[in-house]
């Protein structure tokens, strides 16, 4: 066969394997969005209920079981909606002595953990309404104090709210497309009747005129006239919003600050200024008394809010919630919901659950914009950032369903103050392998030192000298090898640490840095001890394989490994909650590649560089799916990055050459498949939708580039603001050194053992390592593709290679340091036959 026909059947047998990884990628999709459409009226009600309301019951996960959801149409002046709103109570505040009507509550409904947070790192009690008013996040303009928030006045006797001008200023200047009012505007719409009691109340119910939608009434501080406010309010309304008070920490004090364009304001008044300024500290409203005092006045208010309600419409349905933050510090709040129109399961206990976060027993305050309406049955807007609760089955009692919600917040809580250490010792850690390898290996730098050592003279001195010069490289390599396979084991232990209760230890810090310290001990023994260990890529199958195997596994089952972990989400700031976060997904790219590469490095030794492209595909379809499915990873950063990296990888592996038609080709598939998880999700009924979905709405909604300017500010921050751009920096200099360097140079001509880590080879140059792994190089470049495009198209931007750095470079030194013990000074250096090589 001529040299022409091979390269027009390689070319034949690249495009073939393109078109079916194209097609394996789509046909996931396709096939759901096609079943859709042959069955629409599984999306609509005979009773032209909403879609939220209607399909309620597919929005539960579907790794939990016994799900009830809110039925359309439940809720009515007979039988109202009543929302009882806070601020500042936790689950700990709760107990059977000292908060009974709250804790009885809880006892009778469906409860969880509430993420409250706004535009800012903790939430006010503006924010906390706003984010009920819009659907989406939305505060009030910032206050010169951090953690100072402005105190609500009541609406005016025509229902006009104080202040609404410096919400709609505030949203404007925000981000997140937030149209405060627009809940009140929805009720107004649908003919809803409603009240809103309180002045959060009146803020939650607003119109986007700034006027409350429907009747408000006042709120008195006294909880016996709480009581008959309420009982005199209720009748004739569908939905009653009450507002009985905040909750604050010492020396965070709610302030009365008139608005910046003047107290009361209406939106055609000038525009408000950006920072209030504050009044003395004596006008202050609140000196904060014992949290204890102050939890139990918002008790005695919402148990006259429910004597009334029981009174007056005994078939109401409740919901109690803690919209924002108690100061300066954000932390989960309380939520429970009780009644026909959010019914639990017979056993009487439930979990409310959300497809916002997909975790039962943690839910967000913009989902309850779309509960309410749901409840109400009204149609819910498109592009909320919320979805509707569902009650999902608990076998705890009572209190310890709360003992659990108060365990998930500690989990929380301690996680957040281990985060920041973590990550600079794990910066720290990898520069120092870098800086070793590096450096320490470096015979010119060796006898440099070596050299100034003797002059200072000393016994010390001398004998650290003659250490230096020795050429006995052995024990130093050994020992960089497990040091380099303990290093890249720590971001897959961070998650199997996740498996104990660490935070319930007398020292949370110490009990889960030792945990992970000790299971990466533990899986970088088994990469070396294993049968397996004279295996050149061993220590890399082992660990990659556990990493992408766990994370595989952790987003199937609903992410639990990954929240509130090291290296996974952080509840109290509102991110992702379920499927691949930046992180994981970061890890998640370098393990699958990683994988791919010592999977297909034996076949295509031996020639058989067909079916290595297509074990490729395999791993690369697969954690593609995982990755950019809405019901598992729901990523939409991801397929962009892996679809190319594992496209030029399997071309690489065929012996293809790449050229700018067939990168053009490569982004093509990547695009088209890419976006096709997000339009396919998009077609799914608004309840349904993960965040693809609403990205695409988003665009739809012309709020595109707002996304893009906010993403792009946070990836520029990271960028020059975060020290993991020290790690990526680090990584890519040592691969440019270890490996690029000396693999091109082998290419070009035999440059034997020379130069400053020549005395490691013993005579073989160090690029002569492709001959025993001929995958390595196809994987450097693999790697590189998928973490630039990573880098350009995720908010994150450096976070993405940094994170996956931690976990390549490392394992990449284990290779190379494994392939000069076997063909360095310590082996005579002779070509590696198909039968050595194969067993490596």
């Amino acid at each position: 066969m001529s040299s022409t026909q091979r390269r027009q059947r390689q070319r034949r047998r690249a495009t073939i394997l393109a078109l079916v990884v194209a097609l394996a990628l789509v046909l996931p999709f396709v096939l759901p969005l096609l079943s859709a459409v042959a069955a629409p009226a599984a999306r609509t009600t005979a009773s032209g209920a909403s879609a939220v309301s209607a399909t309620a019951a597919s929005t539960a996960p579907t790794a939990t079981t016994g799900a009830a959801t809110t039925p359309a149409g439940a809720v009515t002046a007979e039988a109202p909606l009543v929302v009882i709103g806070t601020t500042g109570v936790r689950w700990q505040d709760l107990s059977a002595l000292a908060t009974p009507n709250m804790w009885q509550l809880a006892q009778q409904g469906a409860s969880a953990n509430m993420v409250v947070r706004s535009v800012r790192s903790s939430t006010c009690p503006a924010d906390g309404w706003l984010a009920l008013s819009a659907g989406r996040r939305a505060a009030d303009v910032p206050m010169e104090e951090f953690g100072t928030c402005r105190d609500l006045p009541p609406a005016r006797e025509d229902g006009a709210v104080p202040g609404w001008a410096d919400y709609l200023g505030a949203a404007d200047a925000a981000s997140y497309d937030a149209t405060p009012g627009l809940l009140g505007d929805t009720l107004a719409a649908a003919g809803v009747t409603s009240v809103a009691v309180g002045p959060g109340a009146a803020v939650a119910l607003a119109t986007s005129a700034g006027t409350v939608a429907g009747d408000h009434a006042f709120a008195s501080t006294s909880s016996v006239r709480m009581g008959a406010q309420v009982a005199q309010a209720l009748p004739g309304h569908a939905l009653a919003v009450i507002d009985v008070g905040s909750v604050r920490d010492r020396n965070r004090p709610l302030v009365s600050v008139p608005s910046a364009a003047g107290a009361p304001t209406l939106p055609e008044e000038p525009e408000p200024a950006e920072t209030p300024t504050l009044p003395a500290e004596e006008a202050w409203l609140l000196k904060s008394p014992e949290r204890g005092l102050q939890v139990a006045a918002v008790d005695a208010r919402v148990g006259a809010v429910l004597d009334a309600v029981r009174t007056t419409a005994p078939a109401a349905t409740v919901l109690l919630a803690s919209l924002a933050d108690s100061g300066s510090v954000a932390l989960m709040q309380m939520v429970t919901a009780a009644g026909p129109a959010m019914p639990t399961v017979p056993a009487g206990g439930a979990l409310l659950d959300t497809r916002s976060t997909r975790q039962p027993g943690m839910v967000q305050s913009t989902d309850l914009t779309p509960t309410v309406l749901g409840m109400l049955g009204v149609d819910v807007p498109a592009g909320l950032a919320g979805a509707p609760f569902s009650a999902v089955e608990d076998g705890r009692s009572g209190p310890a369903r709360v003992a659990h919600l108060v365990d998930v917040n500690r989990h929380a809580v301690e996680i957040r103050s281990l985060v920041g250490p973590f990550y600079s010792a794990l910066v720290l850690v990898n520069l120092l392998l870098y800086g070793v390898v590096t450096l320490g290996l470096n015979r010119r730098m060796l006898d440099g030192t070596a050299a100034r050592l003797e002059a200072r003279g000393g016994t010390t001195s001398a004998r650290m000298a003659r250490a230096l010069r020795s050429r006995r490289p052995v024990p130093l390599l050994r020992a960089l090898r497990t040091a380099a396979v303990v290093v890249g084991a720590v971001p897959v232990a961070t998650y199997l640490a996740n498996l104990l209760p660490w935070w319930r230890a007398g020292s949370p810090g110490l009990a889960l840095y030792g945990a992970t310290v000790v299971l990466a001990v533990a899986v970088a023994a088994v990469a070396l001890l294993g049968p397996w260990r004279r295996r050149l890529l061993a220590p890399v199958a082992v660990v990659a394989g556990l990493t992408a195997v766990l994370l595989a596994v952790d987003v199937l089952t609903g992410a639990r490994l990954q929240v509130s972990s090291l290296m996974g989400v952080q509840p109290q700031v509102g991110g992702r909650f379920y499927g691949f976060n930046n992180s994981s997904f970061s890890l998640f790219a370098a393990s699958t590649i990683l994988v791919a590469m010592c999977l297909t490095d034996p076949l295509v030794r031996r020639g058989r560089r067909v079916w290595a492209a297509a074990v490729i595909a395999v791993v690369g379809v697969v954690a593609t799916v995982l990755d950019g499915a809405p019901s598992i990873g729901a990523d939409f950063g991801g397929p962009p990055a892996l679809i190319p990296g594992f496209l030029v990888l399997g071309l690489l592996a065929m012996g293809v050459r790449l050229t700018w038609r067939r990168i053009a080709v490569v982004l093509a598939v990547t695009a088209v498949a890419a976006i096709s998880f997000s339009v396919v999700d998009w077609l799914r009924p608004p309840s349904e939708r993960s965040h693809l979905g609403r990205f695409i709405e988003t665009v739809l909604d012309g709020g595109l580039w707002s996304v893009i300017t906010r993403k792009a500010a946070q990836n520029l921050t990271n960028l020059f603001g975060s020290t993991l751009t020290l790690l990526a920096i680090g990584g890519i200099v040592l691969v440019v050194m270890l490996l690029t360097r000396p693999l091109r140079t082998a290419r070009g001509r035999d440059v034997g053992g020379h130069g400053s880590y020549g005395w490691l080879t013993g005579g073989n140059t160090i690029g002569r390592i492709d001959r025993d792994a001929v995958m390595l190089r196809p994987t450097l470049v693999a790697l590189g593709v998928t973490f630039a495009i990573a880098f350009a198209v995720n908010d994150s931007g450096i976070v993405l290679p940094a994170i996956g750095t931690s976990l390549a470079v490392p394992l990449l030194v284990a290779v190379v340091t494994g392939w000069l013990l076997q063909h360095g000074s310590v082996a005579a250096p002779a070509p590696a036959s198909p039968e050595m090589s194969s067993s490596r």
